[in-house]
């Protein structure tokens, strides 16, 4: 049975198969046809045994006329299999058959011994054909930081949380993605989220935890802070003696988290922006706030929104 971290790149995969073409011409510097887009073809690639000859995903690069132009078998493998050894140039040569133009073999790996035994040259036995897989190694998978490139292309964004995100800049990676996350549909948004936030270190965990505070979203994790958040407000407000009610406590905890999300962004609060916050006292004003600002480009974009 398919592990879930199999599933995971899979899926990838399969929600954008562009991100194929992109890893084989951006990662591994392989040479591509000119194509216009990308399409998933079914992974059955053979009438024979399906069950040992079914690839994980099959993309098919197409020129502007709809011809096929390249042919990408992409393999997730996370355990040595000799069996792929007879299967894998099976792939390719059916793969290149069915759709009449060249195919290629993209395996992704994330131990790196595994990665170093995939990359091995597949001798067939026809003299001159020996298959050379493409293997993806989790050092070779670009550092996706910036956010308009993530939201350009969310899949290779979390890609790169999941192979960097232990890393010093898996804070930065998680920063670029959020905001491209939140435009996705809502259950590639809650997936999304959870693995963001599952592959960092203990320290960009906390930096997400501490922008996800006050902030509604999909994700359980994030409910789970949110929730978390607000009851540590509430109780810092009963240790300082704050009695002036629920209303009030509300407010003052949703202001709380909107300086800490803007201090995590690096935002310069000024001493007027600050008393500006903590003075509101209407409660949705401050909800509105709290959901801006995890993706307003400037201070001025969030707070100097009409009355």
């Amino acid at each position: 049975m398919p592990s879930m971290a199999h599933e995971i790149l899979v899926d990838l995969i399969k929600n954008r198969p562009m991100l194929a073409a992109e890893l084989l011409a951006e990662a591994l510097h392989i040479a591509l046809p000119a194509y216009a887009k990308a399409r998933l073809a079914s992974i059955d690639l053979t009438e024979i045994q399906p069950a040992e000859y079914r690839a994980d995903a099959v993309v098919v690069l197409l020129d502007e006329e709809d011809k096929p132009v390249q042919v990408i078998i992409v393999e997730v493998q996370l355990a040595e299999d000799p069996r792929k050894r007879f299967s894998w140039p099976a792939y390719v040569a059916v793969s290149r058959a069915i759709h009449k133009c060249p195919a290629n073999l993209l395996v992704l790996s994330a131990d790196p011994a595994v990665a170093v035994w995939c990359a091995e040259p597949i001798e067939t036995g026809a003299p001159g054909f020996v298959l050379s897989p493409c293997v993806l190694h989790p050092a070779d998978v670009p550092f996706v930081t910036d956010p308009g490139e993530a939201a350009r292309r969310p899949e290779l964004a979390v890609l790169s949380v999941l192979a960097h995100g232990e890393g010093e800049q898996g804070a930065a990676i998680a920063a670029a993605v959020l905001p491209a996350i939140q435009e996705l549909d809502d259950d590639r948004a809650r997936l999304y989220y959870d693995l963001v936030y599952n592959s960092l270190n203990t320290a960009a965990r906390r930096a997400l935890e501490e922008l996800m505070k006050g902030y509604e979203y999909q994700s359980d994790f994030a409910k789970k802070y949110v929730a978390q958040g607000r009851t540590e407000g509430r109780t810092e407000g009963r240790t300082e003696g704050r009695t002036q009610g629920r209303a009030e406590g509300r407010t003052e905890e949703a202001a709380r988290n909107l300086l800490t999300v803007l201090r995590v962004r690096g935002f310069a609060v000024s001493d007027h922006i600050r008393e500006r916050i903590l003075a509101e006292t209407d409660p949705e004003r401050l909800e509105r706030w709290l959901e801006k600002a995890v993706v307003a480009p400037s201070l001025a974009a969030l707070i100097d929104e009409p009355n």
